[in-house]
């Protein structure tokens, strides 16, 4: 089992940049990829962005490249996501979620079977 606890949602303004970070315990996160998915009211979950624990390499949904960083502290076991030129469409609930390594397609929700429970960001316009 993995254990996920996210920090750093709140409420910002369009075009501010907010921080998430995720602290995961219960494994060794060397053989896991970490990302994070968001869910906003009446839409299903969407894949934002995902990180292999051991080669570091990263993925993004389409919607967030450019703007958004995930990255990875191995001494904390924490995840981070920074969010930058956020804008109202990025609004959601984000989870952090975890899974093991190489288990299909980095970009679809249902691929990750460990989920944190979720953190409020809200962007105002």
């Amino acid at each position: 089992q993995v254990q996920l606890v996210e920090s750093g949602g709140g409420l910002v303004q369009a075009g501010g940049s907010l921080r998430l970070s995720c602290a995961a315990s219960g494994r060794t996160l060397s053989n896991y990829d970490m990302g994070w998915v968001r869910q906003t009211p009446g839409k299903e979950r969407e894949f934002v962005a995902a990180i292999n624990w051991s080669a570091g390499s990263t993925y993004y949904a389409d919607s967030v490249k450019g703007r958004f960083t995930i990255s990875r502290d191995n001494a904390k076991n924490t995840v981070y996501l920074q969010m930058n030129s956020l804008e109202p469409e990025d609004t959601a609930v984000y989870y952090c979620v975890a899974r093991q390594q190489y288990s299909g397609s980095y970009y679809f929700a249902a691929n990750y079977d460990y989920w944190g429970q979720g953190t409020q960001v809200t962007v105002s316009s």
